[in-house]
């Protein structure tokens, strides 16, 4: 999708089914209860304070992120502040879809 298409057609996923797809991606990819993700908000601490999320876990993350998403994660969008909480990862994989 280019610039123009996105500008033209602004029927992208909305917040609230991104914000859903992300919360099944973090359950499946790591391994975590219905209730500890939905339990999640904005400040959710991840990567450092879930040990689910290990460095290991994260390709698989941005992978799924990737495939679920239909977006594209170069390796010079990821750092450390798009990890730290859930609002992070939300905002990162909100602007991915715009960008299409």
């Amino acid at each position: 999708m280019t610039a123009e298409t996105a500008s033209a057609d602004p029927t992208g996923p909305s917040r609230s089914a991104i914000d859903t797809t992300l919360r099944a991606i973090l359950r499946d990819v790591l391994a975590l209860d219905d209730g500890q993700v939905e339990g999640f908000d904005g400040d959710t601490g991840l990567f450092g304070h879930l040990p689910e999320l290990d460095s290991m876990a994260v390709a698989g993350l941005l992978t799924e992120m990737e495939d679920r998403l239909d977006i594209v994660i170069d390796d010079d969008d990821v750092d450390g502040e798009m990890l730290e909480t859930y609002g992070g990862l939300l905002a990162f994989a909100e602007a991915k879809t715009v960008e299409g």
